[in-house]
């Protein structure tokens, strides 16, 4: 209890610290709309079924939600029939649980680390075991877990160069609560040796549940129609350009070849004026602006729509490669089919890259060779198919990760009446 009160002091102390920084910009980019009362644990009590144990899983936002549909749907068609709740920190990543599991499962807010918001939502959602999914352990939420008798599993298991670097300055801080963690389901050893030496005591390789999390197919439902509401002709050459940062427009911009479209989603909301402002005469989808003939930029400045456009692509270039930040997930337009081109920036990605760079199934490129890679490719039908056929092979030998990590949870699985 008093480690819990010291952390809450801890925690208290630095949002007012940083107060003038967060506030305002959720103000700015309309995020403090939010579920204010989820975020400190209230809600709803979620009734238990006799003789069902429940599994919570925790996803902090679009990415960790899309990375467990596999698990989900594994899990709760397990002959135990577990009852599973998502959890979501992100209003972003709420909305996509909403749509891929909402009408099978409940899904409610993660709140913040506070032991008292902990304490309602453990008391709301009544789980029998607690997955955290890619790392997302907290003082609090592994402490009071611990103390109610709650089995903590970490799964897809991930610590990145910049997260050890910050975990090592604080080693000591954090041990207890990686130690807490009753099992950790890493992608890898690299990974998994990070884990343990910052203090968790039964780590497993189970590899990436990314991916199973995509399915291979040739086309997503509703692509037509958003390239007929966008103005986008059938057949055009198109580069879709997914999850871009600020100022990879301009790259972009530049690097198209003669007669080749442009359709961007940068990969915030906050993001999409800016980008609006440097390809003049874009076409927004949020407006419902239609293209004409002469277009040669598309906007999708709206959520939940980038299968769609990776499906109209004749080529994908990943963003937040080319800039400042860590890269982007290149799994779901290699899925598609699709001849993929990603930046020298993947650090969040770099074993997911990889995998597809030793079979060819991916073109890794520094901003001076964008244009020329995209000119040979779009200058070339069988280049294109090469590489959008090695990417598929590389995802079929690459799964497996998700059916590991079920065959765990639901070992440690007892239902209530039996314990």
């Amino acid at each position: 209890m008093l480690r819990a009160l010291a952390t809450d002091l801890v925690y208290a102390v630095g949002v007012l610290l940083t107060s003038p920084v967060w506030l305002v910009r959720m103000i700015a980019t309309g995020k403090i709309k939010t579920d204010w009362p989820a975020r400190v644990g209230r809600g709803v009590v979620l009734p238990k079924r006799a003789g069902r144990a429940r599994v919570l899983v925790h996803a902090v936002s679009v990415g960790e939600v899309n990375a467990i549909r596999g698990l989900v749907d594994t899990l709760a068609a397990d002959p135990a029939q577990p009852e599973i709740v998502v959890s979501v920190t992100t209003d972003t990543g709420i909305a996509r649980a909403r749509a891929l599991f909402g009408e099978r499962h409940a899904v409610v807010r993660t709140p913040f680390d506070f032991s008292f918001a902990v304490r309602r939502w453990l008391s709301r959602t009544q789980p029998d075991l607690l997955v955290l999914v890619e790392l997302e352990l907290w003082p609090n939420t592994t402490r009071l877990a611990r103390a109610r008798g709650i089995p903590v599993v970490v799964v897809n298991g991930r610590l990145s160069d910049r997260s050890i670097v910050r975990y090592r300055k604080v080693r000591a801080v954090v041990r207890g609560m990686f130690a807490r963690a009753t099992v950790v389901l890493s992608q890898n050893k690299t990974y998994a040796d990070r884990f343990v030496e910052l203090g968790a005591r039964d780590v497993l390789v189970s590899g990436n549940m990314k991916w199973d999390s995509i399915a291979v197919r040739d086309g997503v439902p509703g692509a037509e129609k958003l390239a007929d509401e966008l103005g986008i002709p059938a057949g055009v050459p198109l580069v879709v350009a997914g999850s871009t940062e600020p100022g990879e427009e301009l790259l972009l911009r530049e690097a198209l070849p003669e007669g080749v479209r442009l359709l961007i989603a940068p990969r915030k909301p906050e993001w999409w004026d800016g980008v609006a402002a440097n390809l003049p005469g874009c076409v927004r989808r949020s407006r419902k602006e239609r293209g004409g003939a002469e277009t040669r930029c598309y906007l999708l400045d709206t959520i939940g729509e980038l299968g769609m456009a990776y499906s109209l692509a004749t080529v994908v270039v990943m963003g937040r490669s080319f800039g400042k930040l860590y890269g982007s997930d290149p799994i779901e337009p290699a899925a598609l089919g699709k001849p993929v081109v990603i930046g020298p920036r993947v650090h969040d990605f770099r074993d997911v890259v990889e995998a597809f760079r030793e079979r060819g199934g991916i073109r890794q490129v520094r901003a001076e060779e964008l244009r020329g890679t995209l000119a040979e490719l779009f200058g070339s039908a069988e280049v294109r198919a090469k590489v959008a056929t090695a990417g598929r092979e590389t995802i079929a030998r690459e799964k497996g990760g998700t059916a590991k990590t079920a065959e765990v949870i639901l070992s440690m699985l007892v239902p209530p009446s039996s314990r």
